[in-house]
């Protein structure tokens, strides 16, 4: 059973005692299990150590026992059959079985029975009986089967594109992909991958497929039709079916193109007329005059004459209508090359390039005065809006936007004064004799003195149970001669004159003291929120000043809640973070208002210790309906979420946007829906009206 081996001259050749030995050692450490069985008898003539002990024997107690003693009666009926063949036909046979450990875990074997022929007869002397354990193999196949139906599986249900190919050729693709690009399977394989792709794109593809790379970018492929569809390509190498293969996952981008697009758009883009915002418009405007061969320009600061009273008489929404208007007759009325922007309320600011005589000027301000002024329909009624305008030009009256912005709206003011519906140039007399701002200037600074001004207040509430958690301060000037007038027809000046530091320092007073009444009377323990001005807030002795108001009123810091703008953010940053911990260890709470239409960078708030955003009315205003202000506020929410911040929401004007934004995660609302602004006295009245919370579960 050994073959001979030549003998080496000197050495004596191995005794048949040292050839057993050595057949005995060998066969009993091959992982293999072996035996011989007799032709005739079938009993057992040799059998290795594996062999025996599978059978729970050793190797003397198997010698002699027949096979079907060895393995049972059963298993060997079972396998009678390959033993006659081998028999009768003299051949190798080889099968495999499956067969169940003691603990019932299934194992494989694989048996050979090999003919041991007589010299000379050629008859069948013996049988050698060679197993070996294939369950490793067995379950690699098994896991490679299944491993191949989940792919095949995940390819069927996959919602985007996949794409096999070797060497450059498509092996396979999925139901979507086909969909996706127009051609059904039989068509794509076979095909060169490379065919799918958009011309110019094919180089940068070519250099990932050369490459081997394994990443992802962004690319673009052709449908059957010849349309260009953007796509992302995320690309990765496998085996399949026992080749090299590399896939590439077919991502669909045009929604995700077009809803960035669309978030890019309102985040530059006023959300209420489509014009550019005023942050957009400074940055274009800027732009523009720091190029070299920048023109002769104009700036034109619109504003439309008593808007107000079409919001007070017939609501928001018509009032919004009426911009919507004016903004498309601004655009119709201007050439493509200029800038137009809604910098909010019913101010309006173009910028005219390339403008040589201030008579090229002049034929655009009568086109726009024209379109204006032509009636606008509002609940039936022709509302006649007129704009007076102010005029700035580049580069006698100033050479920065904010030089600009500012002589274009001292003209505005001019205009207003001579009779509205009118525009005037900027002059430098305007500058040192501004009679509409003198005369404001000196009535404010009177109305301090003679207590005209007064807090409005309006209920914050939970979004969730709509019970009261705070209020927001209002300010309002009862004018001797025009009556209520909200921060609008006032605050610019007061910030031009620096009237705004003793009149801010006031609103905080007068809030902190309101606060203190109502715990002390038991009317409303909640805090009251105080929006800040620029002028303030960018005081070097800001918080200084905020403690000694808090130790006068003889309140906490909780009891008062500080709102910033965005644009404060931006221009204090440098200061901000150790201001604002300062204020917050003094315990008041810090809150950005009108979150979404300023500078903030994302990287700055996470960097300030901050409380609260509250996003902006102009975005809840358009909500269901505008699917992008949707998209940024739940975007806003999630974001502030994410930083542990309280989100609040101004302006909600009916019960749909309340439960909307409750759906969201918004902590806190104000708004038409649940009361306007009001005096203290009508607030107490209002509150202690109600013997319940202000509304009904929004869960309920």
């Amino acid at each position: 059973m050994v073959a001979a081996v030549p003998p080496v001259p000197g050495r004596p050749l191995p005794s048949a005692e040292d050839q057993a030995a050595q057949f005995r050692l060998l066969a009993d450490n091959v992982p293999v299990l072996i035996a011989v069985f007799d032709a005739v008898d079938r009993t057992c003539r040799f059998a290795n150590r594996q062999y025996a002990r599978s059978f729970g024997l050793d190797e003397a107690q198997v010698i002699g026992r027949t096979f079907a003693e060895i393995i049972g009666e059963e298993a060997a009926l079972e396998i009678e059959p390959h033993i006659e063949r081998v028999l009768n036909e003299r051949v190798h046979v080889s099968y495999e079985r499956r067969l169940e450990r003691r603990d019932g875990t299934p194992h494989w074997i694989e048996v050979n029975l090999i003919p041991h022929l007589a010299p000379g007869t050629g008859q069948v002397q013996s049988t050698f009986v060679l197993i070996s354990d294939i369950t490793r193999f067995r379950e690699a196949e098994r896991a490679a089967r299944e491993s191949e139906d989940r792919l095949a599986k995940f390819m069927d249900a996959s919602m985007e594109g996949i794409v096999f190919h070797r060497d450059g050729i498509i092996t396979d693709v999925n139901p979507t992909l086909c969909a996706l690009v127009g051609y059904s399977l039989e068509e794509l394989v076979g095909r060169p991958a490379l065919s799918m792709v958009a011309p110019d794109q094919v180089e940068t593809v070519r250099a990932v497929m050369e490459a081997g790379k394994e990443t992802r970018y962004q690319t673009a492929v052709l449908h059957c039709d010849g349309d260009r569809i953007a796509v992302e390509f995320i690309v990765r190498t496998l085996w399949r079916n026992g080749e090299r293969l590399r896939m590439t996952i077919v991502r669909d981008m045009r929604a995700h193109l077009d809803a960035l697009a669309r978030i890019q758009h309102l985040a530059e883009h006023d959300p209420l007329t489509g014009l550019l915002n005023r942050a957009t418009f400074m940055e274009q405007l800027r732009e523009r005059l720091s190029r070299p061969q920048a023109t002769r320009a104009a700036l034109l600061f619109i504003d439309l004459d008593n808007f107000k009273r079409v919001n007070d008489s017939l609501g928001h929404l018509e009032g919004d209508q009426v911009l919507r208007t004016v903004s498309e007759r601004l655009r119709g009325g201007l050439r493509a090359s200029d800038l137009v922007a809604r910098f909010g309320g019913d101010e309006f600011v173009v910028l005219l390039e390339d403008v040589h005589q201030r008579k090229d000027v002049q034929t655009v301000l009568n086109a726009l005065l024209s379109v204006v002024e032509v009636p606008v329909q509002a609940e039936g009624l022709d509302l006649s809006v007129t704009p007076s305008i102010g005029v700035a030009m580049y580069p006698e009256h100033g050479d920065t936007p904010e030089e600009l912005l500012q002589h274009a709206d001292t003209a505005m003011y001019l205009a207003k004064t001579a009779g509205r519906a009118t525009y005037r140039f900027f002059e430098r007399a305007m500058a040192e004799s501004a009679y509409a701002d003198l005369v404001l200037e000196g009535e404010l600074a009177q109305a301090l003195t003679a207590d005209e001004f007064v807090l409005f207040y309006q209920p914050q509430v939970d979004a969730k149970s709509g019970e009261l958690v705070g209020a927001e301060a209002l300010l309002r000037w009862r004018h001797p001669q025009r009556g209520l007038l909200a921060p609008d027809a006032f605050i610019a000046v007061a910030e031009r004159h620096r009237l705004m530091l003793p009149l801010g320092e006031w609103v905080m007073y007068e809030a902190a003291r309101q606060a203190r009444d109502w715990h002390e009377r038991g009317v409303a323990a909640v805090p009251i929120a105080v929006n800040l001005s620029s002028m303030q807030f960018r005081l070097t002795s800001f918080a200084k000043s905020v403690a000694h108001v808090l130790k006068t009123a003889g309140v906490p810091g909780e009891w008062l809640e500080l709102e910033l703008t965005e644009r404060m953010l931006t221009d204090e940053i440098d200061r901000l973070p150790e201001l604002l911990r300062t204020l917050r260890a003094q315990g008041l709470a810090i809150s950005i208002d009108d979150f979404g239409t300023g500078f903030t960078a994302l990287n700055q708030l996470t960097r300030l210790p901050l409380d609260k955003l509250k996003i902006d009315q102009s975005f809840v205003a358009v909500l269901p309906e505008d699917g992008g202000a949707a998209a940024i506020t739940r975007a806003v929410v999630q974001m502030a979420k994410g930083l542990g911040m309280r989100v609040g929401a101004e302006g909600v004007r009916n019960e749909r946007q309340w439960r909307l934004l409750a759906d969201w995660g918004c902590d806190e609302l104000q708004g038409e829906v649940i009361a306007s602004a009001m005096p203290a006295a009508e607030f107490e009245a209002w509150l202690l009206d109600r013997d319940r919370p202000l509304f009904p579960s929004i869960d309920s």
